[in-house]
């Protein structure tokens, strides 16, 4: 990570999950030139297309087909973001189902916890050290950020499964925050309210675009210019305000109990 002349973040390599539309091709037309792209998700022809738009002479930018669903496709984008040896992640693949949780298909719900939940942890699990390790000898900071929503503060029938998965996400993502406090990593949690994309037609929300609903464009925007400078970042006055509060609270809980820990750990291990 550099900073340019205006004191934006800049990073030298990026993995961006979820790319081939929405927030995720959002955050990869938003990234500087100087930025080399590795772009994952399912639609490789979509994927393709946005590479060859992106591409400039002495950009790398590289496609990765893959089902985060799936060990295998994890597994093989873990591969990819290490050898192209990013140091910017940008978890944004997301799924959902609208409906009535007993009334959903059983597998529909269970690919939104390995897509939501699971595959955000064994990206941030897999690729963390590597992306330390080279901030550390490069005396730089790496960064990510990982897609949460405001609907992860509340539970919500008929969106029951992604509210919780996004729940998770707000939940993992603070205590890491805490955990790599000292660490070269800012870990950015963005909360996005209603979102202009086909997001809510595909997980079957027949209700049309939510009023209010912000583009996937500020949504990159905005959590690109918090990187770096604050923990949580939201996309709308109205949640700011409302949740703000909470998130810090927490974050200050999670810190408290971050410290807490590791001193009664050096006591023990004093001890023995």
């Amino acid at each position: 990570m550099l900073c340019n002349k205006r004191g934006a973040r800049t990073y030298t390599a990026a993995l961006i999950t979820g790319a081939s539309s929405g927030i995720g091709e959002a955050f990869a037309r938003a990234l500087p030139p100087e930025t080399d792209l590795l772009l994952t998700g399912r639609n490789s022809d979509a994927l393709g297309t946005l590479a060859t738009e992106l591409m400039r002479d002495g950009r790398r930018i590289e496609v990765v087909q893959a089902d985060l669903a799936t060990d295998d496709g994890c597994a093989t984008v873990i591969e990819a973001a290490d050898g192209f040896g990013i140091d910017l992640l940008i978890n944004n693949a997301g799924l959902g189902r609208f409906g009535p949780h007993l009334a959903n298909p059983a597998e529909a719900e269970a690919m939104t916890v390995r897509v939501n939940a699971e595959a955000t942890t064994r990206l941030c699990r897999g690729l963390f050290p590597g992306m330390l390790a080279r901030a550390r000898a490069d005396h730089r900071r790496a960064g990510a950020v990982n897609l949460a929503s405001t609907v992860a503060f509340a539970p919500v029938p008929q969106f029951a499964v992604y509210a919780a998965s996004k729940a998770y996400v707000v939940s993992y993502t603070e205590a890491l925050q805490a955990e790599l406090a000292r660490e070269p990593l800012d870990l950015l949690l963005a909360c996005p309210g209603s979102v202009a994309t086909s997001f809510g037609a595909r997980a079957g929300y027949r209700g049309g675009r939510l009023p209010g609903a912000i583009t996937p464009e500020t949504v990159a925007q905005k959590a690109l210019a918090a990187l770096g400078r604050q923990k949580v970042v939201y996309t709308d006055c109205l949640s700011e305000k409302g949740l703000g509060p909470v998130t810090g609270l927490r974050g200050l809980g999670a810190l408290g109990l971050a410290t807490g820990l590791g001193v009664f750990q050096s006591l023990q291990a004093m001890r023995r």
